[in-house]
């Protein structure tokens, strides 16, 4: 199938086009209707005539933006008019709900009267909350934009000019910090008069550039003082007193380039001639002025990015557009100035010399990504992007005073932002406020894995543990040094140096003596195995929790930690849990790693400690003990053993909302569970999922996780003296921070 007719078949399949409006208010009673139309929307609409500002209460103004489009200057296609540019614009609503949670009316004008596009839209001025110009030819656009930012009160942005502006100013300003160059000192050469060019031309003189060492050219070469021919208001502001006519001749010595022109523009030949470690931004669309094998076949020294994905150093718009009208939005903003864009250049140049998560790692194959000349713009699928660009934009907003309604507490805001990528940055949010109250000694054996040593630097910064780092000093401390991290942040034990060793052999010893352990096997398996060396430092006090796993086999981290921590007093065993966030809620799953056929006491057990785990960590149990059989429907020694373990949890803790035997419909259907079973004290909202034996707990989270797109956060180790943690081996950096928080919590416990 051709790619023409995969781009088709995407469009048309099933429900037509790329996006559809759903209501966000329950409409399926006659009450709910008459809330939702007439006649209880009366008191709304009376409400908002007495006081305007409540639309954005009341309605859904302040979360949408009016995509706005005359298709004169579509996406590489040019002037293919309003109904054609109509899936471009489709798409950019898709990007705006997708990065950011922004609704989008698209809207194609069929007019290319300048005059006629801004009354139009400032007549659309009640709906929305913001206005995204697209598409639309120069020089017009900067004369719609204009026009309308005096006339409106509601952000009014042209994402074609600005927003690439903002991503290559952004890469800019890593670009010259890498290459060591003041920005008050650079020349700066502009290729493209439009309307990216000549935004990206004033956007940086609005971060520093002198506007004398920044020279805007177009089809007919240098724009100069007193040229006549193409020329407009816009390009006469930028035009500068030089002898340069021609491009070639613009670049000569040039420190930057910022082309946005048309295939081919730059040569080679123009490349040698730049100034030493040149910054080539060649973002023409859908081929650059100059490849950058080209561009560093001739210059290796150059910095070079483009606009295609297939290349390091991408300039993508969607990296700004979707998180600067979210801060603007978010404050109710009435304009879209130019210390807000500002602030984003500043926010995502700040954020690309930020560490990588793996979630982004992923999402480019794999691929390492760490700040340098291959790296200097964020990627678009980087889901930090919307928690820095916004609260800065947010902020800059209220601090030239066009935010009506202020952000009053930024790392709330920043929270709820969290919270817009998914239940599960709540949830773990809330973790890690918890973690951060009081943070804790978390020690890990691994110290010398990379993953690890990433994971501890997030700890850091975030103030959720204080790490411990068991392994070889030196090599520890180099590997910081080549992540960019400082080694006195951190304490680093080398157990065989450790002024602790004797003591640590000689209480081993003490507890393993009398269970085949020899003092000579105590000194090798403390001095040689960290895992032995990091339990004993949590059972001696030095350490509040421990955190391993990474590299070992599940059995070879949890085998050191019974041996010397030991499971709680009157516990039959130590048991495993996940926690499993879904879109809609949180809920635990138990035993899903360690007992493979479980007794009715050791279920009860594990629901027991299950329970009093959730209720750490905010969420009040209601377990369901779960089986194939419904409240004794069959008879049969695997459905009696959940029965009896039922009984056993009910004597123990008659507070607890608890019931079972019940298949897992049953624990999540609430119709149905009131309808046949109205005696249960689970009524269809179970929490705490409790399974009869390893097999189908491990089975169940797994494919939860994989096919219904739950994250797992765990395994959770239960019911051990002190808090001991187990990693999985193939964990990323984000599982290792929410593991540590999570082993932080459980410290803060003991």
């Amino acid at each position: 199938m051709s790619k023409r007719q995969d781009a088709l078949d995407y469009h048309s399949q099933g429900r037509k086009g790329k996006i559809e409006v759903i209501t966000t208010k329950p409409c399926a009673t006659s009450r709910d209707l008459s809330l939702a139309y007439s006649p209880g929307v009366a008191e709304p609409c009376l409400a908002i005539e007495k006081e305007p500002g409540l639309a954005y209460e009341y309605t859904a103004k302040g979360n949408l933006v009016a995509v706005v489009s005359n298709g004169t200057a579509v996406l590489g296609l040019g002037d293919i008019g309003a109904l054609a540019g109509k899936p471009v614009m489709e798409g950019k609503g898709v990007l705006f709900k997708r990065f950011a949670d922004v609704d989008v009316f698209d809207i194609e004008l069929a007019t290319k009267d300048p005059d006629e596009i801004i009354r139009t839209v400032k007549l659309l001025e009640p709906t929305f909350g913001g206005i995204n110009l697209e598409d639309i030819k120069g020089p017009e656009c900067f004369y719609i934009e204009e026009k309308l930012k005096e006339i409106m009160d509601i952000p009014v942005f042209h994402d074609d000019q600005h927003g690439t502006a903002i991503i290559a100013a952004a890469g800019m300003l890593n670009a010259l910090e890498l290459v060591g160059k003041k920005i008050e000192d650079v020349k700066m050469v502009v290729n493209g008069a439009g309307a990216a060019g000549i935004a990206c031309a004033n956007l940086v003189i609005s971060l520093g550039i002198k506007q004398e060492n920044v020279i805007l050219c177009d089809t007919k070469g240098v724009i100069y003082k007193g040229r006549t021919e193409g020329m407009n208001a816009y390009k006469e502001r930028l035009a500068n007193e030089t002898r340069a006519r021609s491009l070639a001749e613009a670049v000569k010595g040039a420190d930057i380039f910022f082309g946005v022109s048309a295939k081919g523009a730059l040569t080679q030949e123009m490349v040698k001639s730049m100034g030493r470690d040149p910054i080539i931004f060649a973002m023409a669309n859908p081929d650059p002025e100059i490849t950058p094998p080209e561009a560093l076949a001739v210059r290796p020294d150059a910095i070079v990015g483009t606009g295609r994905s297939d290349y390091p150093n991408q300039v993508n718009n969607v990296l700004c557009f979707p998180f600067l009208f979210r801060g603007a939005l978010d404050v109710h903003a009435r304009a879209i100035n130019e210390e807000m864009k500002v602030a984003a250049v500043k926010a995502l140049a700040g954020l690309a010399r930020q560490d990588v998560p793996d979630s982004v790692r992923r999402a480019y194959s794999g691929e390492e990504i760490s700040f340098g000349r291959q790296y200097i713009i964020p990627k678009p699928f980087d889901p930090r992007v919307l928690l820095h660009v916004a609260p800065a934009v947010a902020r800059a907003a209220m601090d030239s005073g066009v935010a009506r309604r202020p952000v009053e507490d930024m790392d709330g805001y920043r929270e709820h932002l969290e919270s817009l990528q998914g239940r599960s940055k709540e949830v773990m949010r809330i973790l890690i406020n918890k973690a951060r109250n009081n943070p804790k000694r978390v020690v890990f054996p691994e110290g010398d894995q990379e993953k690890i040593l990433r994971a501890v630097q997030i700890l850091l910064d975030e103030g959720i543990a204080r790490p411990v780092l068991l392994g070889e000093k030196e090599l520890i401390r180099a590997k910081m040094a080549d992540l960019h991290m400082d080694p006195d942040q951190v304490e680093i034990i080398d157990p065989p140096t450790s002024p602790d060793l004797e003591s640590y052999i000689d209480e081993f010893f003490r507890l393993r003596q009398r269970k085949g352990i020899t003092l000579a096997e105590a000194k090798r398996l403390i001095m040689k195995n960290r895992n032995y060396f990091g339990a004993m430092m949590v059972h001696m006090g030095d350490a509040d929790t421990l955190l391993s796993g990474i590299e070992h086999h599940y059995p070879d981290t949890i085998r050191p930690a019974l041996e010397v921590i030991g499971r709680q007093d009157g516990l039959s065993k130590v048991h495993g849990a996940y926690m499993m966030v879904t879109k809609k809620e949180v809920v635990f799953f138990a035993d899903t790693t360690v007992n493979i056929e479980p007794s009715a006491e050791e279920l009860a057990e594990i629901a027991l400690l299950t329970a009093r785990k959730a209720q750490q960590l905010d969420v009040e149990p209601r377990v369901a003990m779960l089986s194939f059989s419904n409240f004794g429907s069959t008879q049969h020694p695997l459905s009696l053993k959940v029965k009896k373990a039922t009984a056993l949890i009910k004597e123990r803790a008659p507070e607890l909302v608890v019931d079972g035997e019940m298949q897992a419909n049953v624990a999540l259907d609430p119709e149905l569970s009131a309808k046949q079973f109205p005696f249960s004290a689970v009524q269809g909202n179970a929490n705490v999922f409790i399974f009869p034996d390893l097999q189908s707990g491990n089975i169940c989270y797994k494919l939860l996780n994989k096919l219904g797109g739950a994250e797992a956060i765990g395994p959770i180790l239960m019911g051990m003296k002190k808090p001991i943690h187990v990693l999985q081996r193939g964990d990323d950096v984000a599982d290792i921070v929410n593991m540590a928080a999570v082993a932080v919590v459980d410290a803060q416990e003991q």
